[in-house]
């Protein structure tokens, strides 16, 4: 297996370059790795499968194209895409994964998340994100008019970043002891997540931990293959 890794994307309208970025990676990577494994904030928002616009058609055209005859190609939920579907994942050919979730690869057990579940520090955020994860919580929105669903996805990005630049930067980041409990109870060789936005390699006394980097105006991907294993960064 040559697996590739990427998480926090963060694809919408206002960031063109981002999805061309997107798109030439695919391009890219549809030659050189068997699977590839979107970690989470593939878009900077989702608010259905039935969404429209042509952000939401480019994109689902984009992933129908790698992975037909190419490499097989998984989601897992981020804090901003927690509403990607089945009726996604149909047309565009990947399969939606649980987080976190355990993988073989190379005979190396490898563990991967969106990693926002160890952000433990950041109770008012775990609060957030427990009660939009509840199927009461998601069936009463996405049963709401898309315009109203637009609406409502504005005003949580806004409150959003409104709250994360008033915090200190600790909040945002991991609790170190929720990760040390997480690697001990589920003994992976590599743990590899997103969400934090601080690319890196933390090598721990029993697994590394890879973070994956956000995209802006540098790209993130880390792979995998027999003998070796890296964290990339590219020019956007």
């Amino acid at each position: 297996m040559k697996p590739r890794f990427i998480s926090d994307i963060h694809l919408s309208d206002k960031h063109p370059e981002l999805t061309q970025a997107f798109f030439t990676f695919l391009n890219e990577s549809k030659e050189v790795c068997t699977h590839l494994y979107i970690l989470g904030d593939l878009f900077e928002a989702w608010i259905g499968d039935d969404d429209t616009t042509p952000l939401a058609q480019e994109v689902k055209n984009a992933l129908r194209t790698f992975t037909d005859n190419g490499p097989a190609t998984f989601f897992i939920h981020g804090n901003r895409d927690f509403l990607i579907g089945e009726a996604f994942a149909k047309e565009t050919g990947i399969t939606i994964l649980p987080d976190p979730y355990t993988l073989n690869i190379n005979d190396q057990k490898i563990v991967i998340s969106h990693g926002d579940f160890l952000c433990t520090d950041d109770v008012d955020y775990i609060t957030f994100r427990n009660q939009v994860r509840s199927d009461e919580w998601q069936s009463d929105f996405l049963n709401k008019p898309i315009a109203e669903r637009e609406e409502i996805a504005a005003s949580m990005r806004d409150a959003s970043q409104e709250v994360t630049a008033e915090k200190h930067i600790t909040i945002n980041d991991v609790n170190l002891d929720a990760v040390n409990s997480f690697i001990d109870e589920h003994k992976p060789d590599f743990f590899i997540h997103g969400h934090t936005h601080r690319p890196d390699i933390h090598n721990l006394d029993s697994a590394k931990r890879i973070v994956l980097g956000d995209w802006d105006d540098s790209g993130w991907y880390c792979w995998l293959n027999e003998d070796t294993y890296q964290l990339k960064q590219f020019s956007i």
